[in-house]
């Protein structure tokens, strides 16, 4: 009876959602935008002979290359035009919020509001360009050595030029489609390009990993295959655990009482996110690792342990230094979005106080101390999560399904699905309709 309820309300949910004109223009302009996306992922290089690039399939089958392919949907290894995907993008923002704390112009810039954005913004595209540039050469160079035969042993310097300025146009194209769907769409843009990306390959990845038990070659067969499932939906809830979860601080507010004396009003409670920063450090830190693997795989020089280890996303040295980066940018993230003493002055100006500290100043050091005591913990907890693969694949777990088991992936899915079911439920909720859960609003990263 209950599950039937259920199917009735998903049922008249979605007829609301079709009867908002503007929710259901957004919903098919994101719908467009990522058909799109997709599309471009399968249109190889002009020049490049499809049937000849077995061996940079199986160049992206693991390690460092498929982190690559998975982030860009398929693209690296179909030699596509989207082939280097929004990774440059994120190393170039990664770049212009470091300059906005150490440089004064680029502090300058960042006061300045709306205006002050959107030149920070143009300059993260100038080097966006900067970064694809050598990045396209670095990946032609790649597919001449493991296939050459697809595009010919010695390409000629007019066809390296076309193509480099191809895989340029063609980032810059994906980074136009994530900023549609953020203006026209349901938001979250490039987010959501990535999360398209990486749920692209999960249909594939769930299909070989049943094959793999079923026939033997990692055994346990469904059962073992059951138990996987049941961890990937444990994993699961500890992602969206940790995106939701908050630490809630009284504010006592005053108000005017007859005569002019202010008297306790009602008490609300200021929600500070245990983790802030959301995804934004395991991206941070996934496209920082990607900078010096690319460097040693490209140099040409000959492989030691070092670089050997850097370079297998499974290995303790790599897993040790991105779960330090993920601590590193989980706090440096949180210090530039989370600003106490903004929040303790309009905390002051609306007659607002935490019992029992001083308004102003103190409340500032107080909401800056309890932040800095969540966010570790929260910072741990994502950093744990973040290696959950490398754990997985000690388990006989296909490295393409096991990739979901945590890491980039889940969170990146986790939370751009939770941002999204929020502005849908927030176009439901703003015309007078039921959400889309029963139990109460969504809350989703920034909720």
């Amino acid at each position: 009876m209950a599950n039937k309820i259920s199917n009735l309300k998903l049922v008249q949910t979605i007829k609301n959602i079709w009867k908002i004109e503007d929710l259901k223009v957004r919903i098919g302009i994101t719908l467009l935008f990522v058909a799109i996306y997709r599309f471009g992922s399968f249109v190889v290089l002009p020049g490049v002979d499809t049937t000849m690039l077995g061996k940079l399939r199986e160049q992206t089958n693991d390690g460092l290359m498929s982190l690559l392919d998975m982030f860009s949907g398929g693209a690296f290894s179909n030699a596509s035009i989207f082939a280097l995907g929004i990774m440059p993008y994120i190393s170039a923002s990664i770049v212009v919020q470091l300059l906005a704390i150490a440089v004064p112009s680029f502090q300058k810039l960042q006061r300045e509001g709306e205006s002050g954005r959107r030149k920070m913004n143009q300059y993260t595209r100038y080097l966006t360009i900067a970064i694809l540039i050598p990045q396209g050469f670095a990946y032609l160079t790649n597919l001449k050595y493991t296939a050459g035969a697809a595009i010919g042993v010695n390409p000629d310097i007019m066809f390296t030029i076309a193509s480099i300025i191809i895989l340029a146009a063609g980032s810059m194209f994906i980074l136009w489609l994530g900023e549609r769907i953020t203006d026209k769409g349901l938001g979250n843009g490039v987010s959501l390009i990535i999360m398209i990306g990486i749920i692209a390959r999960f249909p594939q990845a769930v299909i070989q990993e049943f094959t793999s038990r079923m026939t033997g070659a990692a055994g346990g067969g469904v059962i073992m295959f059951l138990v996987e499932i049941v961890f990937l939906l444990m994993v699961i809830c500890a992602g969206i655990a940790l995106l939701r979860g908050t630490r809630r601080i009284p504010v006592q507010y005053a108000k005017q009482a007859t005569g002019g004396a202010a008297v306790s009003g009602a008490r609300q409670y200021l929600p500070l996110k245990v983790n802030a920063a959301n995804v934004m450090p395991i991206i941070f830190a996934q496209a920082i690792m990607f900078i010096p693997m690319a460097i040693m795989g490209y140099s040409g020089n000959e492989a030691n342990e070092f670089s050997t280890m850097m370079s297998d996303h499974t290995s303790w040295l790599y897993n040790l230094i991105f779960a330090l980066l993920i601590i590193i940018f989980t706090y440096f993230y949180t210090a530039i979005t989370i600003n106490p003493m903004q929040m303790a002055e309009d905390m002051k100006r609306n007659n607002g106080f935490i019992p029992g500290i001083k308004p102003g100043k103190p409340t500032a050091e107080y909401i800056d101390t309890v932040m800095s005591r969540i966010t570790l913990p929260g910072s741990l907890f994502l950093a744990a999560i973040a290696v959950l693969p490398a754990f997985a694949g000690y388990f006989g777990i296909q490295q393409e399904f096991a990739s979901f088991f945590g890491g980039t992936s889940l969170l990146i899915l986790v939370g751009v699905v939770l941002d999204t079911l929020q502005q849908v439920e927030s176009h439901l909720m703003m015309r007078h309709y039921d959400g889309l859960l029963s139990s109460g609003r969504i809350k989703g990263r920034v909720g």
